[in-house]
Formats: C-alpha cells, sequence, structure tokens
C-alpha cells in the first residue's frame, strides 16, 4: 500500500489597502491585519486622492487590492467622493468604510457610492476582518447598529420633509435657491459628486422628478421665501 499524502492548502491571501488621515490608527490596524494568514496588507494612503494615485499605479502593474478600508473624513477627497472614484474607475475593487460616524446619512451616501461595507470604529477588531473577508467574496457587511436602522427604516419609512436628513434640508433650500450642484458643493464644502447624490436622494424620497418642483416643495413648506 502507498503512504498517505498529507494535503496542503495555500491560502490566498484577502490584499488590502488601508486608509485613513491618521498614521497612528492606520498602523494599529496594518498590525492586527498582518497578524492573519489569509490577509495582507499591500499599502497604505492618508487621504482620498492619494488612494487614487495608488490604485493607479498598482493597476498599472496588475496588483490592485481586494479591498480598500477607508475612513470617511479625510483631506483633499473625503471617503464618501473616493468610494464612488473607486468603483467608477477600479470597479473590482471592493471598499469598506472605517469611521466614527454612524448618521444614515452618512451610510446612505457610502453605500450609495458603493461601499461593501460600513463599520464604525469601536467595532471589535474580529467584525473588520469579517467585513473585509465578506468584501472579498462580493458580499456586504454592516455594523449591527447601522444595520438596525436600516432595517428600521425599512419597515417604517419616514415620509416627505421627514424622509429627509438634516444635509438634504440644507439641500432642498440651496436647490429652491437655484443653486447649482457644484455650489451647493462649495456652499457645503463637499465635493460636487457628493452634492449631486444629495439632490438625487431629496428627489427620490419626495417623489419629485425636478429641481423646479423641488424648489416649489420648499417654498410651500416655509423653508424658503417665494421669489418676488
Amino acid at each position: 500500500m502507498n503512504a498517505p499524502t498529507e494535503s496542503t492548502t495555500t491560502i490566498t491571501p484577502v490584499k488590502v489597502l488601508v486608509a485613513d488621515d491618521h498614521a497612528v490608527v492606520r498602523r494599529g490596524i496594518r498590525a492586527y491585519l498582518e497578524a492573519l494568514d489569509d490577509v495582507e496588507v499591500i499599502g497604505e494612503a492618508g487621504d482620498g486622492q492619494e488612494v487614487l494615485d495608488r490604485l493607479g499605479a498598482m493597476a498599472v502593474h496588475r496588483e490592485l487590492p481586494d479591498v480598500v478600508l477607508i475612513d470617511l473624513l479625510m483631506p483633499r477627497l473625503d471617503g464618501a467622493a473616493t468610494t464612488a472614484l473607486i468603483a467608477e474607475r477600479f470597479p473590482g475593487v471592493r471598499v469598506v468604510v472605517l469611521t466614527s460616524f454612524g448618521e444614515m446619512e452618512r451610510v446612505h451616501t457610502a453605500l450609495g457610492n458603493g461601499a461593501s461595507g460600513y463599520l464604525l470604529k469601536n467595532a471589535e477588531p474580529g467584525e473588520v476582518v469579517a467585513a473585509i473577508r465578506a468584501a472579498a467574496r462580493g458580499d456586504v457587511f454592516l455594523d449591527p447598529s447601522v444595520a438596525r436602522q436600516l432595517t428600521k427604516e425599512m419597515i417604517s419609512p419616514p415620509s416627505g420633509l421627514g424622509a429627509l436628513t438634516h444635509r438634504e434640508r440644507d439641500v432642498l433650500i440651496l436647490v429652491a435657491q437655484g443653486r447649482s450642484n457644484q455650489e451647493i458643493a462649495d456652499q457645503l464644502v463637499i465635493s460636487e459628486r457628493t452634492a449631486r447624490t444629495h439632490v438625487s436622494n431629496v428627489l427620490r424620497k419626495l417623489a419629485l422628478t425636478s429641481r423646479t418642483q423641488a424648489a416649489l416643495v420648499a417654498v410651500r413648506q416655509g423653508l424658503v421665501p417665494p421669489q418676488s
């Protein structure tokens, strides 16, 4: 009889790029992830523009990460806008948001821009790893508190102006004032893409089809004075 052969399984690690404007946070995440057999950190970035620059360079050598772990609040280009650009330019790269902000407005924007996961920074390390692994598989992983809020919205969705976030109300007022998406972005210190997303969300939530209709709603609800 032949002696039994011992089978070996080769683990292909999930390649991750960590993006956060705090070096200490990046190094802490990296140290934890690099202790795992099935995760490999292949780069870091301190802001959204650096993320895109690094991905562009990696794409040339066909060394793109599987997942970008990204914070939302970063200089030059925020995490939400960066997520949308990653989805557009590098569709094979998944994005997991790891941030301190749990407001549903930010959650909707991030998921709408293509994020595959959304975690708060008080998450357990195991949850972060689970989110990375899920994203690499093409699944979505949400912080439990975020998932509860989304479920609550689905069961009892608000209507009318009550459906709008504070930021979306601000956007509605600016739309009623005749501001363009770029002007809204400048006023609220956000990217033009994010402003456009907010405008689309306002129209969708109010079941409207044009900015003119949105302006009329704002006037009728007393958010802005009627044009003389």
